[in-house]
């Protein structure tokens, strides 16, 4: 059986040799990639491959929104890989919580890589039971609340949500927080990206909520 495989990176030499290291295999075909989290949720659907190979940080979102995405909307879903290169706790929770099979550093060796893409279409699992259990642990004591969108959200852009809910102008946060104006309305258009909304008083409403329930 040949295994079909969507890659996602925003780097068009790794996503190159990723693309020459798979397609070496007799058992191995791409058929779609992307450079973009737009992209891959355009092309995703039409390419419908077994295994998606997702970057997890990109120009325009994360792939683990990419991932909770078509996890939920491609039928049948393809399985989710995702690929990183620095290892993350929180974005291993919110690979975990938007269904990734898998979760591996880029400094993986080719043939590992080989490996977990085969292991993957046959239907196994990359991702460590003992992190899995941590997650289960988390959601089950209420350390975080069980919502996947707030789970794709950058430390930095859960510092800025907040701020929003504070009722604070892109001038204001960027002021606070020592960054651009323009760095500032580019978290913001990627944190309302995730959370689903067009509007940041959406945001506003979404974060003073979140504030009420968990009491954070």
């Amino acid at each position: 059986m040949t295994i079909s495989v969507f890659l996602l990176d925003d780097h068009e030499i790794v996503r190159r040799g990723i693309a020459q290291l798979l397609e070496s295999e007799d058992d191995i075909r791409i058929v779609g990639e992307a450079g973009t989290a737009a992209q891959a949720l355009a092309r995703i659907p039409a390419a419908r491959p077994d295994v998606a190979i997702l970057d997890v940080r990109l120009p325009d979102g994360e792939g683990v929104s990419v991932c909770r995405d078509i996890r939920s909307t491609v039928d049948p879903p393809p399985t989710c890989l995702m690929l990183t290169s620095f290892s993350d706790d929180e974005a291993l929770f919110g690979a975990i919580m938007a269904g990734a099979s898998g979760y591996l550093l880029k400094q993986v060796a080719g043939i590992d890589l080989v490996g977990a893409v085969r292991t993957l279409a046959a239907g196994g699992s990359l991702l460590d039971p003992k992190a899995t259990a941590l997650v289960l642990e988390r959601l089950r004591r209420g350390d975080e609340p069980a919502d996947p969108r707030y789970e794709t959200l950058s430390p930095q852009e859960r510092r800025i949500l907040d701020l929003i809910a504070d009722g604070m102008t892109n001038r204001q946060i960027g002021a606070e927080l020592f960054l651009a104006e323009k760095t500032i309305k580019n978290y913001v258009s990627s944190l309302l990206h995730k959370l689903g909304y067009t509007r940041r008083t959406e945001a506003a409403v979404y974060a003073s909520e979140r504030r009420r329930q968990t009491g954070r």
